[in-house]
């Protein structure tokens, strides 16, 4: 049976090795943590349809290797990606220091206006915390990014965090400002939509028949 949904989004999780971009993806796609998770090999990927303001969007996932000699592997992995989770490790100052390599990546190589939430995971090792909640926030700010602090271990805003990127891009679809029809755009068209589409294309070319005696 095909899948049916009304928009498609690339998305990419990026950040350092060990931040738990892994097992972040493999929480949001089976609902439970990856207790064994090793580092990731060039790419990784995963899919799920969920619903976003009424509407069915189906997510493509690529979780690419944080290790620096994967690079220029995943590097070609961020063209046309509509959104991206950026992933640093709350206990890591190291992955903390490197968001902004990250973040020029991202901005230089994907969607000129790609959405990106910046995504604090492991929050449930607070006792281990070497990042706090406001200098991430502010990072966030100055750098236009949304913002949560997630637990793939627990669940703790995984669900969320892909949820509120997919929503500020269908936002920015139904103002215009992203066009899923644009090449590059990490967006698509499913086929309710295009069905949609094609009916109202059809209703305003139908000619008007009225005839007057």
């Amino acid at each position: 049976m095909s899948e049916t949904y009304d928009y498609l989004f690339k998305f990419l999780i990026i950040g350092s090795a060990g931040s738990g971009k892994s097992c972040l993806l493999h929480h949001f796609i089976e609902s439970k943590f990856k207790d064994d998770s090793s580092h990731t090999i060039g790419v990784e990927f995963g899919s799920r349809i969920v619903n976003v303001g009424g509407k069915s969007v189906k997510l493509q996932i690529w979780d690419t290797a944080g290790q620096e000699r994967f690079r220029s592997v995943t590097r070609s992995y961020y063209r046309g990606a509509a959104g991206a989770l950026l992933v640093y490790d709350a206990t890591s100052r190291d992955s903390f220091n490197a968001l902004t390599n990250w973040l020029n990546d991202a901005r230089t190589l994907a969607s000129p206006n790609i959405v990106i939430l910046l995504v604090g995971n492991k929050k449930d090792l607070e006792e281990a915390r070497d990042v706090t909640f406001l200098e991430a926030s502010t990072f966030a700010q100055e750098n236009e990014l949304i913002f949560l602090e997630t637990s793939a271990k627990t669940g703790e805003n995984v669900e969320e965090a892909f949820l509120k990127c997919s929503k500020t891009i269908l936002a920015k679809i139904e103002t215009g400002e992203l066009d899923p029809e644009r090449i590059g755009s990490g967006i698509q068209y499913g086929g309710a939509a295009l069905r949609n589409l094609q009916t109202r294309q059809r209703s305003i070319n139908k000619p008007d028949c009225t005839c007057r005696v």
